[in-house]
């Protein structure tokens, strides 16, 4: 079946099973490789991409709901406040394999755009849906933290 999407601000129509999840769809046809496959059960937070205006699972959601949507994957975040969270994310090392960045980044817009995370504490409450196995969160927390200090 053929469905019609925006991905980061570009039409596609893309050509998929019925039982296709989102995350093969972008992955295979769309070419956003940002979008991770880690746990496939919706636990990592790796393939977290915008799907009009919500964060959800790409490898939970089936690709064929989404026709019509606007799709945001990490390589469609390009406002300022995206800038400056990969410019905080890289001055606090809060990357270090790089496999979780893209869903970090899009669950950390999402919440810094929304002023869900007021304090370290509420950040990690947040990106509680979002598994690094590098970090040990600190460097992501501080990214997270100074982008909204940075912004008030």
């Amino acid at each position: 079946m053929n469905v019609d999407m925006l991905v980061n601000g570009k039409a596609v129509t893309l050509e998929v099973e019925p039982h296709a999840s989102l995350a093969d769809a972008l992955r295979e046809q769309a070419g956003t490789t940002s979008v991770h496959l880690g746990c496939e059960h919706g636990v990592c937070g790796a393939c977290n991409v915008i799907v009009d205006g919500e964060v959800v699972r790409a490898c939970l959601t089936l690709a064929a709901g989404c026709g019509g949507g606007a799709i945001t994957t990490a390589e469609g975040l390009d406002d300022d406040l995206a800038h400056r969270l990969r410019d905080a994310m890289h001055r606090h090392h809060g990357l270090q394999c790089g496999f979780c960045t893209p869903g970090m980044l899009i669950t950390a817009h999402d919440m810094v755009s929304r002023g869900q995370a007021p304090c370290p504490a509420g950040i990690r409450e947040q990106l509680c849906g979002n598994i690094c196995r590098c970090t040990g969160y600190q460097g992501i927390v501080a990214a997270i933290q100074t982008t909204i200090e940075e912004s008030t």
